[in-house]
C-alpha cells in the first residue's frame, strides 16, 4: 500500500502513505507488548526480521518473545543464528541463552553459555543478574565455574585478590599479581597504586616512587596517588616537595569515604594534624564507618597530636568499647594520663593501629615463645618489619631479622632475600638473614611448621583407612601434622554434631590437610573452612542440608560455604570410607 488514492463519496481523498519497513513493524510491536498482547508482539517482531534480517536487535526482541512465552528452545536457536551469522558482537546473547537453558533445567549448558557471556562481553550491562544466576548454578551443579576471566570488569578480579592480599600483610604476593596485571591493564590507576603501596610496605622505595609517577603521568590529579607521592618523598626528607604536594592536599574536600579516609590518614602522616582530625571527625559521623576501632584509634591520635586530650580520652575509651580484646587503647590511656599529670613529655603519636615498635619487642620478649599468632598476621605490623629491615639501624635490623624467623612464612622468605641482595649492607646482617632463611627452607622440607594437639590427632587415626596410614600416620603419631584444630572445633560446636557426623567431619579434615596446608589467616577463614566441612560431612552422610541453611548459622553468605565446600570435595575423596 504505496501512496494509494481511494474516491469517497465522488472526492479524491489523499491517504497518508504507509511505509511498511522495519521501524513500522517494531513500533507496532512495541505497541502491542503494551497492551500485553504478547502473540501479536511476536508476529510484528517476526515481519521486521523479514524486512531487516541483517538488524540482530530484532533478532533478540524476537527471541526475547519466545522465552517470554516459554518456547525456550525456538528462542535459543534464534540467539544462536545471531552470535552465528547475523553478529558475532552481540555478546550478550549468550546471557539471554544462559537464562533460557536455565529455565529448562539444562544447567552445564546454562553455565557455558554464562561464562562465555562474563568472557566476552566488554560491557557487562547484566553483570548483576549474571552474578546472581553464578551463584544458582553453584547450587544446582556443588561445583565452581570455571571463569578464567570477567573482560567487562577489566581487572577487577585480579585487583579485589591483591587488595585482599595487601589488607593480609601478604605484600609481595600482592606485588606478584598487580605486576602481571599492568601489561594487560596499563589504564587501571587503582591497581597501579596498590602497586605502589605494596613496594612501599616491603620498603622498596624507589620503585614505589616509578610506580606513582607512572600514575600521576596518566592523571594528574589522582588522589591516592598525591598522598602516596607526598609520603614518599618525606620518606626522602625533600621537604620542598612535600611542603608543595600539602599545599595542594590541604584544599581538597573528597566526598567518597575511601578518599577521607585516605586524605585523613596522609595528611595525619605528613604532620598536618589539624587537617587530619577534621577529615577522621567527618568519617566518624558516617553510621557506615562510625564502628571501626581504627577509625576511632586514629582520630583519637589526631585529637591527641592537635592537644585536644579531653576528646581524645574519650575516643579512646570509644575505641576500647568497640574492641575490648586490644591492648591498643589502655596503652594510649596511659600515656594520656602520664602526660596530663606532668610526667611524660607530650611527643606526637603515629597513626598506626598497633602499639609501638619498642613496646611490641617489649611484649614479645616477655611472652618468651616467640610473636603471637594475631600479631604475625596483622598487617601494619609485618609493614612494621619490612620498613625496619630496609631503613632501621643495625641493631634494630639484627632484631627484625630474628622477629622476622619466627614468622616465617613466605612473605619473610622474600623479604629475607630482597634483603641479602641489597648493595651496601653490613655483611653481619646479610649473614643473620642467610642463616634465618636457611633454617626455615629446610624445616620447609624437613617437617611441617607446628604441631596438632594430641586428642585430635588419636582420634583422627581412626578414620584413615588402613593402607593410608602411611607419612601422615606416622606425622600424627608424633604430632608433628599442623595445627589447625581450630576449623573442626568451629564445626563441631557450630553442628552439635552426633557421633556419625562428628568422625565423618573429623576424617575430612584430617584427609585435607595432610595434602594441603591452607593458610588460616583471620576469623572469617576459620567460619568459612567450618561451614565447607560441615556442609561437606553432611552431604557424605546422605543429612538434609543446602547452603543458605548452614551459612545462616555460621553468618556468612552461601557463597563462601560453596567456595569451602568446594575446596574440600576437590581434594578429598567425594566417598567416605566404609564403617
Amino acid at each position: 500500500m504505496k501512496g494509494k488514492l481511494v474516491r469517497t463519496e465522488g472526492h479524491l481523498a489523499n491517504i497518508i502513505p504507509i511505509h511498511l519497513d522495519a521501524s513500522f513493524f517494531f513500533e507496532r510491536a512495541v505497541r502491542s507488548l503494551d497492551r500485553n498482547h504478547v502473540d501479536k508482539a511476536l508476529k510484528y517482531f517476526r515481519k521486521a526480521v523479514e524486512y531487516e534480517p541483517e538488524n540482530p536487535v530484532n533478532h533478540c526482541n524476537m527471541a526475547g518473545i519466545l522465552s517470554e512465552k516459554g518456547d525456550y528452545e525456538t528462542s535459543n536457536a534464534i540467539l544462536a543464528n545471531v552470535l552465528e551469522v547475523v553478529d558475532p558482537s552481540m555478546t550478550e546473547c549468550y546471557f539471554y541463552m544462559a537464562n533460557n537453558y536455565a529455565n529448562m533445567d539444562q544447567f552445564e549448558e546454562a553455565e557455558r553459555a554464562l561464562v562465555t557471556y562474563l568472557e566476552e562481553d566488554t560491557q557487562g550491562q547484566f553483570m548483576t543478574e549474571a552474578e546472581e544466576m553464578m551463584e544458582l548454578l553453584y547450587y544446582e551443579l556443588d561445583r565452581p565455574a570455571k571463569l578464567n576471566r570477567i573482560k567487562s570488569r577489566k581487572g577487577v578480579v585480579e585487583h579485589d585478590q591483591a587488595r585482599e592480599l595487601l589488607e593480609e600483610g601478604k605484600f609481595a604476593q600482592a606485588a606478584e599479581l598487580l605486576e602481571d596485571m599492568s601489561p594487560d591493564y596499563p589504564d587501571y590507576l587503582a591497581a597501579r597504586n596498590n602497586l605502589a603501596l605494596a613496594y612501599y610496605y616491603m620498603g622498596l622505595f624507589s620503585k614505589a616512587k616509578e610506580t606513582i609517577a607512572e600514575v600521576l603521568e596518566q592523571e594528574p590529579g589522582n588522589l591516592h596517588a598525591l598522598c602516596n607521592l607526598a609520603i614518599f618523598y618525606q620518606n626522602e626528607n625533600r621537604t620542598d616537595q612535600v611542603l608543595l604536594l600539602i599545599q595542594k592536599l590541604r584544599v581538597i574536600v573528597p566526598y567518597q569515604h575511601e578518599q577521607v579516609y585516605k586524605l585523613a590518614t596522609t595528611m595525619g602522616i605528613l604532620g598536618q594534624h589539624d587537617a587530619a582530625y577534621i577529615h577522621f571527625r567527618r568519617l566518624l559521623k558516617v553510621e557506615e564507618t562510625a564502628a571501626d576501632p581504627a577509625l576511632a584509634h586514629y582520630a583519637a591520635v589526631a585529637a591527641y597530636n592537635t592537644e585536644r586530650y579531653d576528646i581524645a580520652k574519650r575516643l579512646w575509651h570509644h575505641v576500647n568499647k568497640l574492641d575490648p580484646g586490644s591492648e591498643v587503647s589502655r596503652y594510649y590511656l596511659e600515656g594520656l594520663e602520664a602526660v596530663l599529670q606532668g610526667v611524660q613529655e607530650p611527643n606526637k603519636l603515629s597513626y598506626h593501629y598497633h602499639l609501638p615498635f619498642d613496646e611490641q619487642f617489649k611484649q614479645w620478649e616477655d611472652y618468651g615463645n616467640g610473636i603471637p599468632e594475631e600479631m604475625k598476621n596483622d598487617p601494619l605490623i609485618r609493614s612494621s618489619f619490612f620498613w625496619a629491615l630496609r631503613h632501621g639501624d643495625q641493631a634494630t635490623k639484627l632484631q627484625v631479622i630474628h622477629a622476622l624467623g619466627m614468622i616465617g612464612d613466605y612473605e619473610v622468605q622474600q623479604a629475607l632475600q630482597l634483603f641479602m641482595e641489597e648493595p651496601g649492607e653490613e655483611p653481619s646482617l646479610v649473614k643473620a638473614a642467610q642463616d634465618i632463611l636457611h633454617d626455615l627452607q629446610m624445616a620447609e622440607r624437613l617437617e611441617p611448621e607446628s604441631k596438632v594437639s594430641r586428642p585430635f590427632a588419636s582420634e583422627a587415626l581412626k578414620f584413615i583407612p588402613e593402607n593410608g596410614k602411611t607419612e601422615i600416620t606416622e606425622k600424627l603419631e608424633t604430632g608433628t601434622l599442623p595445627h589447625w584444630q581450630a576449623v573442626v572445633d568451629r564445626a563441631l560446636q557450630m553442628s552439635e554434631a552426633k557421633t556419625e557426623l562428628q568422625q565423618e567431619m573429623e576424617r575430612i579434615w584430617m584427609d585435607y590437610v595432610s595434602r594441603v596446608r591452607p593458610d588460616l589467616a583471620g576469623s572469617k577463614q576459620i567460619e568459612g573452612w567450618a561451614a565447607g566441612l560441615e556442609y561437606l560431612a553432611s552431604k557424605n552422610r546422605s543429612r538434609p542440608v543446602t547452603y543458605q541453611s548452614i551459612a545462616e548459622r555460621y553468618g556468612i553468605s552461601a557463597s563462601t560455604v560453596s567456595k569451602y565446600a568446594r575446596q574440600l570435595n576437590q581434594i578429598c575423596s567425594a566417598t567416605p570410607p566404609n564403617g
